[in-house]
């Protein structure tokens, strides 16, 4: 096992190397740096959580206790065989107190090794691509002593970056400017952000990151075994993306009998960072849970690619992308639903601070009055004075029985 440990550092190390060459940088917290706390980096795969802890490496004095745990010939790691790989460690580089650990999740009892590491006064850096890793895996072992990190497939700005452009404050002004920004947020609309895929425009690769994310993190991680299932409800949520699901409505329409069942594939799919679960909002938490809930995609590449679309799908692709960057903002969202329905409110606390409502856009005289009006009802049930209309290139702003509708387009909004 020694050998093949230290075989394996080594050609991780050079690995490395070549994923930084062509890598676009993430953003870096100072915190991040500075922390005696155990930093843990999670996200869906191949969203860039691998840059991100290449980073860290490269800013931290001590850079060599690296070690990738995504190896097939690891199969029969275990948890008594950290030991080995740290002592592999000492003998390969002597002795550091800073480790980095990549897709960690793959080792049961991963979060007892840390917490010694920790104990022992190290600083310790990992990365994961199962949400189970900030819940219940992590239990009593580590509360208290970590930080979350959540990584994202590119933003918009990190997609322009990509594509070598540098807005500057004239080009939201310039009519020329603003329309070659329009173009490129339409391509990002339909690409997504996932690096690897927007480098290579490879659909084999971006189909093979949805087949491992099905069978090994769904599937393989939970125990399943039947995997039409699985895939027909992840085929369907693919294709309705943003509307709203019942647990009963998508039995019925996968064939599986038992709402629990479909609640807990719901909930295995959610935990890779695939999709997430937007609920409706209301005081009682029970009629949060029993309320349809709206499903949205970590990465519109996963829609356009994944799913059936007989039209272009830009007014599904927008809200998708609206609520992934309002996520990446860190607020914490519901949708709303009384006699209008509003798209997106945000909670800060126990008040809810913020509302969106999102469309593609705004000339045709009967969505307008039905995405105001949603809004404003919104602004007056949670006392608003402000609300946003997200639109893909429409501008304007409006006071409604005194309330003020920003109206701005989502490339704007984003880069901004």
């Amino acid at each position: 096992m020694k050998e093949l440990l230290k075989q394996i550092i080594f050609e991780q190390q050079d690995n490395c190397r070549h994923l930084m060459q062509d890598a676009i940088p993430r953003h870096i917290e100072e915190e991040w740096l500075t922390t005696s706390e155990i930093l843990i980096i999670t996200g869906v795969r191949r969203c860039g959580k691998s840059v991100l802890l290449q980073q860290l490496r490269d800013k931290l004095e001590e850079k060599d206790f690296f070690f990738n745990f995504d190896d097939e010939r690891l199969v029969n790691f275990k948890l008594e065989d950290f030991a080995t790989l740290q002592e592999c460690f000492f003998e390969l580089f002597g002795e550091q107190h800073t480790y980095y650990f990549d897709e960690i999740q793959n080792i049961a009892g991963w979060e007892t090794f840390v917490r010694r590491l920790y104990n022992e006064g190290n600083k310790v850096v990992v990365t994961g691509s199962n949400a189970r890793m900030l819940s219940k895996e992590m239990g009593t072992h580590l509360t208290g002593r970590y930080i979350s990190v959540e990584v994202y497939p590119f933003s918009f700005a990190e997609y322009l970056q990509l594509e070598h452009i540098e807005p500057s404050q004239k080009d939201f002004y310039l009519m020329a400017s603003r329309s070659k920004l329009l173009g490129h947020f339409r391509d990002f609309l339909e690409r997504g952000g996932f690096p690897k895929y927007l480098q290579t425009g490879s659909v084999s690769y971006l189909s093979s990151l949805y087949e491992s994310i099905i069978f090994r993190d769904v599937m393989a991680r939970n125990g399943l075994t039947n995997d039409k299932e699985i895939k027909e409800l992840a085929f369907y949520l693919a294709s309705n993306a943003t509307q709203r699901v019942t647990y009963n409505s998508l039995g019925k329409i996968v064939g599986i009998r038992h709402p629990e069942t479909i609640k807990n594939y719901l909930e295995y799919i959610q935990q890779t960072y695939m999709i997430f679960q937007l609920l409706k909002y209301a005081p009682s938490v029970k009629t949060q849970m029993l309320s349809p809930k709206k499903v949205y995609f970590i990465d519109n590449a996963i829609i356009s690619r994944m799913g059936f679309n007989v039209t272009d799908n830009n007014g599904v692709k927008l809200e998708n992308a609206v609520f992934i960057e309002l996520l990446r903002r860190g607020c914490d969202l519901f949708y709303h639903a009384d006699k209008k329905k509003c798209d997106f409110v945000v909670r800060e606390g126990v008040r809810i601070t913020q509302a969106y409502q999102v469309t593609v856009k705004m000339d045709d005289e009967k969505t307008r009055k039905r995405e105001i009006e949603g809004l404003q009802e919104a602004m007056e049930i949670y006392d608003l004075s402000e609300g946003y209309i997200i639109t893909l290139n429409e501008k304007e702003e409006l006071t409604v029985d005194g309330k003020t509708v920003h109206i701005i387009p989502a490339w704007e909004w984003m880069l901004k």
